[in-house]
């Protein structure tokens, strides 16, 4: 028989390889997970064909097939959890690619364009892996060197798995801020891969958004925008309207009937708490401007019923932070906020009668009954700091009664000495 050509070997290996991950990813679709026997024969192909082209010790030298091939075995291997076998493809590819220490360290920016190519891939691989074991140290030294990686074209695919668990590590450091930044830029790659992971880390903006509390709407970007009244997205389209106005009841009501299956994300859920508290702060404060004394429970009201247990813990939060100045008094279920320099004291009551709201009074009192509303009281029975009971003037009066009463004391005191004195003159 003829030759063959080192060029139709490579065709008919790629086809090959093209034909067992789509083996793989039809069993995927059809069962949810390929079978470990199918996922082992998969292995065995990849791992006796890396061996056959390999650059020095294969049978058949062709770095290219063999770097494929490798990839490949490499993203099996993840997906079948085989961590310690995948570390020692992912030191093999590396050093195939220059970087001899194994770990990526070389020189990114020197690299050929197909060098740096190869290297994204690698990165995915590495970060896949330590995102999955949740070294984050690892984890975002090497997302630092694929952001610095120059020339390569990789496929945008790759590069927004790169992005996307970019922004979840920013996110699990609290670091919400680059996380949108992240979560976009992997949004605009998958957008450009034609993938529909797009919405998945579109609801990924929106919610690393939120919990920033910016006052930006991501949906008024021109690359999400025409995504907003997508079925998948109009959940958080609807959730951040609703964010933004702080619209506590409608926002929860959003997540308690998972619209959208909004709930079904496992990553969504991990930061739920963090998205409750972020909005409740955002109502707490606003709730907090006018008042100088607030009940816990009217605070509450206002909160869509929750704890005072929880209304505490906001309020301590805030105060640590430096973000409200005030005390609270846990007997009496009250916030007494200090008052701010240069701004007139205003006294809020918490009365046990609900009494709907109203403008502050002449005397600049405004009362916060716990039905969560506010109205006009003169009568000291309802009033917690009131025009002539503030807590300055308490202080004040408090400090003149025992100014009096140390006056009082020190002239007792000198009436008893005196007649001590006259006493003693009269027995001598």
């Amino acid at each position: 028989g003829g030759v063959v050509s080192p060029n139709a070997i490579e065709k008919g290996v790629n086809s090959m390889l093209e034909r067992v991950s789509a083996s793989l990813n039809q069993s995927n679709s059809a069962s949810g997970a390929a079978d470990d026997a199918s996922k082992e024969l998969a292995s065995n192909i990849y791992e006796k064909t890396a061996q056959m082209f390999h650059p020095q010790t294969g049978q058949c030298p062709n770095e290219r097939l063999w770097f494929k091939t490798l990839l490949k075995f490499g993203q099996l291997l993840y997906e079948m959890n085989e961590a310690a076998k995948l570390q020692l493809v992912i030191r093999d590819l590396l050093r195939g690619s220059g970087q001899q220490d194994g770990a990526g360290g070389g020189d990114t920016s020197a690299a050929t364009a197909s060098g740096s190519t190869n290297l994204m891939e690698i990165y995915a691989l590495q970060i896949q892996l330590y995102s999955r074991q949740k070294d984050n140290k690892k984890l975002r030294e090497i997302f630092d060197k694929a952001m610095r990686v120059q020339g390569g074209i990789p496929h945008p695919r790759t590069l927004a798995l790169i992005q996307e668990l970019g922004g979840k590590m920013h996110m699990q450091n609290r670091e919400f801020d680059a996380a949108g930044k992240t979560f976009f830029q992997a949004f605009k790659s998958y957008d450009e891969a034609g993938d529909s992971a797009r919405l998945r880390c579109l609801k990924y903006l929106v919610l690393s958004s939120m919990l920033h509390a910016s006052s930006i709407n991501p949906f008024d970007s021109q690359e999400a925008r025409p995504y907003r009244d997508d079925p998948e997205i109009v959940s958080m389209t609807n959730l951040v309207q609703a964010f933004h106005n702080n619209e506590i009841r409608k926002f929860e009501g959003i997540l308690r009937r998972n619209e959208g299956k909004i709930m079904d994300d496992e990553f969504v859920r991990e930061h739920l708490a963090d998205l409750l508290r972020t909005i409740r702060t955002q109502v707490l404060l606003k709730v907090l401007g006018p008042y100088e004394c607030i009940s816990l429970k009217a605070i509450a009201r206002e909160l869509n019923g929750i704890p005072t247990q929880d209304v505490e813990s906001l309020l301590v939060a805030l105060i640590l932070d430096g973000r409200l100045k005030g005390r609270i008094d846990q007997v009496a279920g009250v916030l007494h906020k200090s008052p701010e320099k240069g701004v007139p004291t205003a006294s809020v009551s918490s009365s046990a009668a609900g009494g709907g709201a109203s403008a502050p009074s002449a005397s600049g009192s405004t009362s916060a009954t716990e039905s969560g509303g506010a109205s006009a009281s003169g009568s000291s029975s309802d009033v917690v700091g009131g025009s002539t009971s503030s807590i300055e003037m308490r202080n004040y009066e408090a400090v003149d009664t025992l100014a009096s009463a140390l006056e009082n004391l020190t002239a007792a005191v000198t009436s008893v000495s005196g007649m001590g004195k006259s006493s003693s003159l009269r027995v001598m």
